[in-house]
This record gives structure tokens, sequence and C-alpha cells, in this order.
């Protein structure tokens, strides 16, 4: 009986040995062959697919969700940069255009300041110009405390634009060479011409042409379009040789006897914000 188990006992390893060899074999012939798996397999491999698919789904949309969330911040904070030097690009130029038409006045100003002999100068800004008197006064922001006096000359550029009106402690009143007020106090001018000067007064201003207009001159003087129109400095604070424009146009009246002018001012009487204010070197000064 004992020599019964132990022959068994062997036969049942030697199944086992051979059964395992089989499964063996049989699996290195399904793993290099073409053919298609069994059902088993085939089974097998499709629920892993299914499962990693599932699996692989929300994981995959939790990725591609923080993807999204990441791009979305980039692009609003390169958008944030972006936005912020367009305004610092928009400041710096308005800064650029507002330097260069105050150097462009400033170098009209010293351009001026090269001719002054008998007179020194007080630089101010130009406060308000009121639409409504816009051809006749404006004011600026110097007055009695910067030594500003009523009837001093101003000038803007390197022409003459008016005279002070009106003066208080920190700022004065410029009634203009344009002002249609019958009653101003006019401005006494010469023309310079090849054989001699001619007097006489700037009567007003053509807003059509914007042209000044020149009238009671008392000399035969043959003037010319081109010759230059200046301050005589006869009477006030006015000196003598302040520019006030060329002459266009040169007119007389149907008897041939009355002469009147057109002059083109020196300066764009329309266009200026900063001026000079002209104080006349008297004797003892």
């Amino acid at each position: 009986m004992q020599k019964f188990f132990s022959n068994r006992k062997l036969i049942i390893v030697m199944i086992a040995i051979i059964i395992s060899m089989g499964l063996m074999a049989f699996s290195v012939s399904v793993r290099n062959s073409d053919k298609t798996p069994p059902l088993v397999q085939r089974f097998g491999n499709d629920v892993i697919g299914v499962v990693d698919r599932v699996v692989a789904l929300p994981t995959n949309g939790v990725k591609n969700s923080f993807a999204a969330v990441s791009n979305l911040i980039n692009t609003y904070e390169e958008n944030t940069k972006l936005k912020a030097q367009l305004d610092d690009l928009a400041q710096t130029k308005t800064q650029v255009g507002t330097l260069q038409s105050e150097n462009k006045e400033l170098k009209k100003q010293l351009k001026l300041d090269k001719t002054l002999t008998d007179y020194s100068q007080i630089n101010a800004a130009v406060l308000t110009r009121s639409p409504a008197n816009w051809q006749n006064n404006l004011v600026i922001n110097k007055g009695s405390l910067a030594g500003i006096k009523k009837n001093m000359p101003v000038m803007a550029g390197s022409g003459l634009i008016g005279r002070v009106v009106e003066v208080n402690s920190t700022n004065s009143k410029v009634e203009l060479i344009t002002t249609d007020n019958q009653s101003a106090n006019r401005f006494a001018a010469e023309v310079i011409t090849s054989d001699g000067t001619a007097n006489g007064i700037i009567t007003g201003y053509d807003q059509a042409t914007s042209e000044l207009k020149m009238g009671q001159l008392n000399s035969d003087a043959k003037i010319k379009v081109g010759d230059t129109v200046q301050t005589s400095g006869l009477g006030g604070l006015t000196p003598r040789g302040l520019f006030i424009g060329k002459v266009t146009k040169v007119k007389h009246d149907d008897y041939g006897l009355a002469l009147s002018l057109e002059i083109k001012p020196a300066v764009d009487l329309d266009d200026f914000t900063v001026v000079t204010v002209i104080k006349r070197q008297m004797a003892g000064d």
C-alpha cells in the first residue's frame, strides 16, 4: 500500500510537469503566432482597453482643464502687460509732442533774445484765451510781482502780438494786435524800404486773410511787397525795432493819394502758448 501511494505521488508530479510544459509551449506558440489570439485572450484585452479608457478619460479631462486654465492665466498676464506698454507708449508720445512744441517755441524766444539791445524781457505762459474774445485779448501768468507794467509790448516767437492793458499781482491781460476794439491804443510802426522809412499806424486785422492793416503813412518812400514792418518806438513803452511782419500788398485810394498796406504777421497769431513781455530800457535804468 505504501509503495502504491509513492508511485501515485510520482505520477501526479509527472503529470503536473507535463501540463506545465504543455502550457509553456502553447504560450510560446501563441506569442509567436501571427494569427488572431484566442477568444479568451481577446476578451481580456478588450476588457483591459475599456478599463484604460474609462480611467484615462477623467484623468485627461482634468489634465486638459489645468492646461487650459494655465494658458488663460498666461494670456491674461500677457494682455495686461501689453496694455500697460501701450498706455506707456501713448503717454510717451504725448509727452514727446508737448516737449517738441515747447522746444520749438522756446527756440523762437531765444532767437528773439539775440536781438535784444535796448530792452529786457520777461517770459510768460498763456493762461486763458477765450474763444469769444479770441481776436481781442488773453491772460498771461505774470503780473506786477514779476515786473509787468501796463502798456508793455508782448511778443511770441520773433513777432509782436499785443500789449499789456491790465496788470494784477500774478497775472496780466494782453490786448492783441488783432483786436477789433476801435478805442484800442494802436501800435506806431515803420516800413523799412530801400530808400528810407515810412511811418504809420497798425489800424486793424483782416480775419479772412489773416493779415494786419497799416495806414496813415506819412512818407513818399517807395514801399514794395516784402518790405519789413517793425515798431517805430514813437511814444509809450514800446521800443523801436520789434518785428511785426512783411508787406504783402500796397494799396492806393481812388485818387492815388492815401496809401495803405497789408502785412503778413511774423508769427501765427492763432497758435502760441509762450510769450515775452518787453521791458523798455529808459534813461537811468
